[in-house]
Formats: structure tokens, sequence, C-alpha cells
């Protein structure tokens, strides 16, 4: 049995004053405020001082870092990835693919589905733990398909889907679909039906056909404004649908690039602290210098903090401690509802009971920040190194 201690705590729904969190076999086994739990004198406490504990933040889109795309042949740079990742608060993370040709995307699910059994294998460490597959493409519209290439788009079918699913071994967890497309509705709902979480995005859907791939089963949104047929007053197109139903989640990449500060304020305030969730959509480039770098097969040129692919936006290097201090900025969010966009709802939106909270039962992954957000250790499944 291991004790935290610290000088607060946010669950993230409430906020705990000097708070015990017990720790056993990478699990929570309580958390309460010290002066209410007596800790066992044979226990092992590690003081935190004047930290905020939060849950772990979980990226549920993201292509690589530390100089690794997650679609590479050569594996060996997963551990830096996730390594970089927990420095930045991190604890788990979807590896997402971008649009190649078929026989490339089935390679790459082959090898993230190995990545993510062998992760579940593996003691506690300081290592990010993949979770589930993030597909997002090829099933994308031509006209919003950003820097994915317009050769390898393939319209949606069952059979193609199927073909992505068991390659991945079942674990696809999220596809990112247009829902205009001819076959989106058929393939939204049968993914739904596999359990896997449809989110619209790289779409130029009306509003009929945003609704319509609702019906369906989609019930979330990628990188919202991104690679989206754009708000107009009189034809609100996917946005409206989006920004008003409350049934739909979604997230933002909040690194102030792809977004004006204004729009991430705007959108905060229309999904709100329940239904809004940060992304980084982070490239190999994230932790790494200015230069050159690969999304997939396409090549990126990274300078102060923008990556752009023959002058489209390709990803970013946007770190997931950093998109919740900008919500801070932008919005005046507090570092409660700030981190919970982070981990609660990321947590929610896959489908995860026991992450992205601190409580009994929860996974022992939680981040110790400072007052102003920044990451000072992050501890995976308990372990504190």
């Amino acid at each position: 049995m291991i004790a935290f201690t610290a000088k607060s705590l946010l669950t993230p729904l409430e906020r705990i004053v000097h708070p015990v969190v017990m720790v056993e076999g990478g699990m929570i086994h309580s958390v309460a405020p010290r002066d209410h739990k007596e800790v066992p004198s044979a226990t092992n406490v590690i003081d935190l001082g004047d930290a905020v504990i939060v849950p772990g933040f979980i990226d549920i889109h993201i292509h690589g870092g530390a100089g690794y795309d997650v679609m590479r042949a050569d594996t060996s740079g997963f551990e830096a990835l996730e390594q970089s990742l927990s420095r930045h608060g991190v604890s788990a993370y979807f590896p997402t693919t971008v649009t190649a040709p078929v026989d490339a995307i089935l390679s790459s699910l082959e090898r993230l589905a190995n990545e993510i059994e062998d992760a579940a294998k593996r003691k506690p460490s300081n290592r990010a733990v993949p979770l589930g597959i993030h597909l997002e493409g090829p099933f994308i519209s031509h006209a919003r398909r950003g820097v994915h290439p317009p050769a390898n788009l393939v319209p949606p079918t069952i059979a193609i889907f199927e073909r992505f699913w068991q390659a991945a071994r079942g674990h696809i967890a999220l596809v990112t679909i247009a829902p205009e497309l001819d076959g989106a509705e058929e393939v939204i709902a049968h993914a739904a039906r596999r359990g896997v979480c449809v989110s619209m995005g790289h779409s130029d859907a009306t509003l009929d056909a945003a609704r319509a791939g609702v019906a369906a089963g989609a019930r979330h949104a990628t990188h919202t404004f991104n690679a989206m047929r754009p708000l107009n007053h009189r034809d609100p197109g996917i946005l409206g649908e989006v920004l008003t139903n409350p049934k739909i989640t979604a997230d933002i990449i909040a690194d102030g690039i792809h977004l004006d500060p204004t729009i991430v304020k705007l959108f905060l305030e229309a999904k709100g602290p329940d239904s809004a969730v940060l992304i980084t959509d982070a490239i190999s480039a994230t932790d790494m210098p200015d230069g050159c770098y690969l999304l997939g097969e396409v090549e990126v040129e990274v300078k102060d903090g923008k990556c752009l692919a023959n002058g489209t936006l390709a990803g970013s290097v946007l770190t997931m401690d950093r998109a919740v201090r900008n919500v801070m900025q932008f919005a005046g969010w507090d570092l409660q509802r700030a981190t919970r966009l982070a981990s609660l709802n990321p947590a929610h939106v896959m489908g995860f009971k026991n992450r992205g909270r601190l409580e009994s039962g929860a996974r022992a992954d939680f981040a110790v920040l400072n007052s102003k957000g920044e990451v000072l250790q992050t501890v995976i499944g308990g372990n504190y190194s």
C-alpha cells in the first residue's frame, strides 16, 4: 500500500484539500481528506508538498511524438513516445492512423494492436499506456481532407471496415468518418454495433447529413471547426449539429493555431464542461526541434509551433498540459474545469468508467501539477519514480 499526499486533489468533479490517496495493486483504494483518513504505520507515504493531484490525461487523437510516428514499421520509438507523453501528464492514449494505402493501414493496425496487447502485460512504469486505436481516414471527404492523400481516400463500406477491424484484432476504439459519404450511414451503424465510438470529422456534411449520421450512431466530432464545412448563418452544416446537439461530444485542438482563442472560448461555452474534450493531434515533431517530419507518408515542415504540408495545417506539436493551460488562458476556466476536458471527458467518450477520475476503484493514474497547471510528475498504475 502506498499513500500519496498533497496540498489538494481534483477528482475532477470535486476538490479535496490536503488529500491522502491510498493505492494498492495499481488501483486507488481510497481518496479522503488527510484528517479523515488514518494511514497505517507501515504504509509508504509519498508527500507531494504543495502540488495539485489531478486525473491522468487521456489523449484520444495523437499521431506521434518524440520523433516517432505511430504508423512507422519500426516500433522501437514507442518507448520514447510514451515517456514523452507521461512528461506532459498523459497516462493513456489512443494512437491515431492517417490515410494511406489500404495495405499500409492494415499493417499499421496490426502493429498497433501488438503494442496495445504488449502494454497491457507490462508492469506500470513511466510510460503512457495505449488503450485502443483511433482510425482517422480513409473514410473522409475529399473536400475536407486536409493533408490526407487524396489518392488513398476510400468510400466507406462494411467490408473494408471489417478488414481494418480484423487487422486491429478488435482494438479500433474510435473512427473518424464523413457522414455525407455514400455508404457512411451503414458503416456508422455497423461500427457502433461493434462498440466503436463513431466521430464525425473531415466532413463537408450539410445539417441534414450530419443529423443522419447521428441517427445512424455517430456521437462525437473530431477536431471541431478544423476540416469541417464552415458555419453559415443560413446553412449551418455539420457545425450546427455538433454545437447544438447536447448528445454529441466534441473535441478541439486548443493550441491557438488551429483555432483562434475566441473560437476556443465559443466552443467551450457551446459544449460546456460535460461534452468538450481536448486533443493534441500531435505528430512526430512534438517535443522535437523545428525541421521536417513525417505524418504517415506526408512530409511536414515544423516551424515556430506550426506544422504545414504544402501550406496546409498538418497536425500539431501541442502537448496536453499546454492545452489545459491554454483553456485556462483563452476561456478563463479554472484548473478544475480545464483538467476535466483532458481526463474525465475523454474517458467518458471512450467508455472507461475507471479512468479519468480519482476515486475508489479507479486506476491509479494521476498527474501532479503546480498551481499553474505545469506537470511535476505523472503516476501511472501507482508507479512513482
